[in-house]
């Protein structure tokens, strides 16, 4: 769904999913305005479209138009650079017309392309066999401690299109590094300076459960979690790679780094709102009413308060070094 341009319709089957199939994960992509977006209403399109899947999503993973935008440059840059074999192709939907990325330019072919490949990681186990293969369901039932905070910040490394771009992949080790740096998150926020509720590594390649181990306990003091879930890591082996790579991995945290995102989201929302600007855009709609924006202004807020709650008690967090326990799927 977006959050922006057409997500009245995007909820509107997501509630009908919810009625037709109760018993289903759902799993919500959903795309966020930047900053500089050129769709006035956006703020209030975002907003009603939040209080939806708050109350119907049983995950939402928020992907950012401008992150989007920003790793198709790093893309671009790295197929510009110096350390790409010869087999990167440089005319693609990347940097089509032979020239690269300016801020005028919108890719939107190469910016849903991260999103596909965003779904096809989650989707991976699925599809393909692996020694520890994880189930969708499995996903919202370790990542989601308490129903309204599902929303769960993706991570690609190694990042790349799914164009003929074919970027080098970059040893193991720093490819479990690359997965909590903001440059290969879909959302701008730093996962690193928040708290963790939980974390999944969906990992596909010729990766062992022996690098899932090291590499956690590795990274374990640079991320702080909830002193009530240390161990919550939940973990993905599939042996079949993307094409053109030996290993690759998304990497889905609920984190408390997504509030400034929504508070961001408030204050656009509340500039209008408190003019009443371009409310009548909406008001002439059959069964569109006011209060309707201020039910979904108070849920957004009693998220951003659930969030803040988690934040507060990271200055309290008294970090302990208990044995490693990953949590499992079954296997293949």
């Amino acid at each position: 769904t977006v959050c922006g341009t057409g997500s009245g319709l995007g909820t509107r089957v997501l509630s009908l999913l919810e009625e037709e199939f109760p018993d289903v994960c759902r799993i919500v992509t959903a795309v966020y305005p930047s900053a500089e977006d050129d769709v006035i209403t956006s703020p209030y399109n975002t907003v009603l479209a939040m209080q939806e899947l708050t109350e119907h999503a049983d995950c939402v993973l928020p992907v950012e138009n401008q992150s989007l935008l920003d790793i198709l440059n790093k893309i671009d840059a790295m197929s510009y650079g110096t350390k790409l074999g010869p087999g990167v192709k440089r005319n693609n939907c990347v940097t089509s017309g032979g020239s690269r990325l300016s801020g005028a330019q919108k890719p939107f072919d190469a910016m849903n392309n991260i999103v596909a490949n965003l779904l096809l990681n989650i989707t991976s186990s699925t599809r393909f066999e692996g020694s520890l293969n994880m189930d969708l369901n499995e996903i919202a039932m370790n990542l989601v401690p308490f129903p309204r905070l599902h929303y769960l910040v993706p991570s690609l490394t190694p990042l790349y299109s799914l164009a003929d771009v074919s970027i080098p992949t970059k040893r193991l080790d720093q490819m479990f590094s690359d997965a909590f740096s903001k440059d290969h998150q879909l959302i701008r926020a730093n996962l690193k300076h928040s708290l963790f509720l939980a974390s999944a590594l969906m990992v596909r390649g010729d990766v062992h459960m022996s690098d899932l181990r090291r590499n956690i306990e590795r990274l374990r003091s640079s991320l702080p979690f909830v002193s009530w879930n240390q161990e919550g890591w939940k973990t993905g082996l599939c042996s079949v790679p993307p094409v053109g790579h030996s290993h690759s991995m998304l990497a889905l945290s609920n984190n408390t780094c997504v509030k400034a995102t929504f508070m961001e989201l408030r204050d656009s929302f509340t500039k209008l709102y408190k003019k009443k600007a371009h409310l009548h855009h909406y008001l002439h709609v059959d069964g569109m009413e006011q209060s309707i924006f201020s039910e979904a202004l108070s849920s957004l807020t009693g998220l951003i308060e659930d969030y803040h709650h988690l934040d507060v008690s990271k200055s309290r967090l008294q970090r302990d070094t208990p044995r490693l326990r990953i949590a499992t799927g079954s296997s293949s």
